[in-house]
């Protein structure tokens, strides 16, 4: 057996912890802070969880392998369970980018400070998942949270109109893989999450 290989299958691993711990505290973040605002739809579904298992979509999963940037199925919420509807779409919506971002802190401290290479490796790679799941997520196109940020301060008839669309955010997707214009719209994004993570080294 190579080394090679079992770099690559080493890699593969690491890869495989990062995406799932990020998409898991990405969910728990929206399922929690959901929770604190009075609605525990998500929480009864199973998902205030980090266990992948209970978030994880297939495809999803492939585009951040592929592009390092992806979803989850989204956490179900009920915003008119919450004390304050506005209040609650927007924390809810902010909280899963928040989430990984502060992992994404959290990752970059131990990577500085703790000298194991192995352990290196894992928090680098933590680190830039969060940071790419955060910056993916915060696209203004539904069903993502930069648009669930912005559909806070719009009419619910708009809202309404535009989700009729959503249908089709998967294909847009594919497109702006294919024409790189995916990485031309979230390299900016992603390198000012980086930026504010490397603030706090």
């Amino acid at each position: 057996m190579s080394f090679d290989f079992l770099n690559s299958v080493s890699d593969f691993l690491i890869s495989l912890l990062a995406i799932l711990f990020a998409i898991s505290i990405h969910e728990f973040g929206h399922a929690f802070v959901a929770h604190l605002n009075g609605d525990d739809t998500a929480k009864n579904a199973g998902r205030m969880t980090i266990n992948p298992v209970n978030h994880i979509d297939p495809f999803g999963m492939i585009m951040m392998f592929l592009v390092h940037f992806g979803w989850a199925k989204p956490v179900p919420v009920n915003p008119y369970n919450f004390k304050n509807e506005k209040i609650g779409n927007l924390t809810v919506s902010f909280a899963g980018i928040f989430f990984n971002l502060i992992s994404a802190i959290v990752f970059a401290l131990i990577n500085k400070y703790v000298p194991m290479v192995s352990i290196k490796a894992v928090t680098y790679s933590l680190v830039m998942y969060n940071i790419g799941f955060a910056a993916f997520n915060i696209l203004p196109i539904p069903p993502l949270d930069g648009w669930n940020i912005i559909a806070t301060f719009l009419p619910r008839e708009t809202v309404n109109k535009i989700y009729e669309y959503s249908r089709y955010t998967t294909i847009l997707f594919i497109v702006l893989i294919m024409t790189n214009a995916f990485s031309f719209i979230l390299n900016p994004i992603y390198g000012f999450f980086y930026r504010i993570v490397m603030l706090f080294l």
